[in-house]
């Protein structure tokens, strides 16, 4: 009897234990030396995340708990002014104008995280830094404690030092982002559309080679290979804006 009710309340404290530890933890850190505004954007049918807005002050962290199966993208946005009401505008990253993304994606260029979370059950999780959008900020993504097959995603190095001054995106005389080809052409051959929807007829322009040869980490185009692509079993992860080198 003694023996049965021992092996009960074994068995409740793993079942509220992993009851405490559904989902995943994404730590994200502002390393920039100046605010930055992450927006977030789940995919179809998610959650929003702290209504896919909010401030980080330099050097300030936020975790967020994500739930299972969590599918989204999260950015940064740079030099934002917002009114008492959320409204305003950003110099990269905006959406919509307003604080909140609530469902808006941002406008590019941005860096961007991708992710997609598995559960309990199917803990592998996936996740990349992407430059398809072009890029404003550095930033990574990595497990907390490192984990078996576990990679680093990141572009670390400001591609806005290098960027060719037919991809520059300016605030005053200050760049603040480089376009990708895409953007910057606005042609099926250099988004990967239409006919060229297929990575034998899409191939990395001079731009996407640029940004593959500083950021090798990082996907540069549409169809750039899978080693851009990490799996973690990892159930916290850190994304830093602006990572130390």
């Amino acid at each position: 009897m003694l023996i049965s009710t021992y092996l009960i309340h074994i068995l409740l404290c793993i079942f509220f234990f992993l009851l405490s530890t559904d989902g995943t933890q994404v730590i994200l850190v502002n390393n920039c030396k100046e605010s930055i505004w992450p927006g977030i954007l789940g995919g179809a049918g998610q959650t929003t995340l702290k209504e896919g807005g909010f401030h980080l002050s330099s050097g300030e962290q936020i975790v967020l708990d994500v739930p299972d199966k969590w599918s989204g993208r999260i950015w940064a946005r740079q030099n934002c002014h917002f009114d008492k009401n959320g409204k305003g505008k950003c110099d990269t990253g905006n959406c919509g104008g307003q604080l909140q993304c609530r469902g808006l994606g941002g406008e590019p260029p941005a860096t961007i995280v991708e992710m997609t979370l598995g559960s309990s059950t199917s803990p592998l999780h996936f996740y990349d830094v992407s430059l398809v959008d072009g890029f404003n900020l550095p930033v990574s993504m990595k497990p907390v404690g490192g984990g078996v097959g576990c990679g680093v995603a990141e572009c670390e190095v400001d591609l806005n030092i290098c960027c060719p001054s037919a991809l520059e995106v300016k605030s005053g005389d200050r760049v603040v982002g480089c376009k990708s080809a895409c953007l910057a052409i606005q042609s099926p051959k250099y988004c990967c559309t239409g006919q060229y929807a297929d990575p034998k007829t899409c191939k990395p322009t001079v731009f996407a080679n640029l940004f593959k040869a500083i950021c090798p980490k990082a996907y540069s185009y549409a169809f750039d290979d899978s080693s851009s692509l990490y799996t973690c079993r990892a159930s916290r992860y850190l994304v830093t804006f602006c990572p130390p080198k």
